[in-house]
């Protein structure tokens, strides 16, 4: 597996600030619109985006086959529809900062789907880096997943928010394991997918959106625009170049700027669990990416 270049790493921290910030907006634009709209609007902004940048670079496009269909199909519903969907849905009943803070579950899903499915496998310093970051991600969610504090759907907005963690590592795997093509049309592609699909829904369920003034509006295009079009193309370039357990890093920086955000932004109140399951979270990417094990079998 090639190491991580300087790009990567660049990549990695901008994605992280990106990211760490979608959860404010999303919940800005649920304001003003339903959750549906929220993730149709932004899977097709983001389409359109990169769709652009694609035909701009004047980049390959690949020769449609079966196989090719077989990854891009659950990449496309995986990495874009499905977990917009869960995400915006879960933002009407749970902190900006709580759907952060869960995506620091992802490396828990990636390893071991790595770890079968690509040339990335485990090492006892992963395993032990990770199970103290799982024991972080049991005090942000676990015990107190059936306890309600905002209404009877809070319970199923916190599992919607772990779906999307599941969603998303799936799809991490299947962008690595996917035949050789552009990432600029492989992130392309991806979210026409997820546009086709949540657009109907969209139309069937809230009908055609209107504009709405003020914040709403224009965190709705920012949605489509930077995190959704440009990141997605970041995400598909460091998958494939650093690998499925590199890209991981980015869901560590994640929280931490959900929790800021949250908090100064939006006037979220953060319980100590919160501070708690990040520390706990940290600990294990401490681990998890230490040199020492490295070192001692050099």
């Amino acid at each position: 597996m090639a190491q991580p270049t300087t790009a990567n790493w660049i990549s990695i921290l901008a994605l992280g600030l990106i990211w760490g910030g979608t959860f404010m907006v999303v919940a800005i634009a649920l304001r003003g619109y339903g959750p549906v709209t929220v993730a149709a609007a932004r899977t097709t902004l983001g389409a359109v985006a990169v769709l652009a940048l694609a035909i701009a670079l004047r980049k390959p496009w690949p020769k449609v086959t079966t196989t090719l269909l077989a990854y891009l199909l659950p990449i496309g519903v995986l990495s874009s529809a499905l977990p917009f969907l869960l995400l915006s849905w879960g933002l009407q009943h749970v902190p900006s900062a709580f759907a952060g803070l869960s995506m620091a579950a992802l490396p828990l899903f990636v390893l071991p789907l790595a770890h079968f499915f690509t040339d990335e496998p485990l090492s006892l310093k992963k395993v032990l880096g990770f199970a103290v970051g799982f024991s972080g991600t049991a005090v942000l969610i676990g015990a107190g997943i059936f306890h309600s504090s905002g209404g009877n759907l809070e319970p199923l907005a916190r599992l919607a928010c772990l779906g999307a963690v599941l969603s998303y590592a799936f799809s991490s795997i299947l962008t690595r394991r996917c035949p050789p093509i552009d990432p600029v049309v492989l992130s392309a592609l991806g979210l026409v997918i997820g546009a086709v699909i949540l657009l109907p829904a969209m139309l069937a369920t809230e009908g055609w959106p209107a504009w709405v003034s003020g914040t709403p509006g224009w965190a709705l295009l920012f949605l489509g625009l930077i995190p959704t079009g440009f990141a997605a193309l970041l995400r598909v370039q460091v998958i494939r170049s650093a690998g499925a357990s590199f890209m991981t890093l980015v869901n560590y920086m994640v929280p931490v700027w959900a929790m800021i955000f949250g908090a100064l932004v939006l006037s979220e109140t953060l319980p100590i669990r919160f501070f708690a399951a990040l520390a706990l979270i940290l600990l294990g990417l401490a681990i998890g990416q230490s040199k020492i094990g490295a070192r001692r079998a050099g």
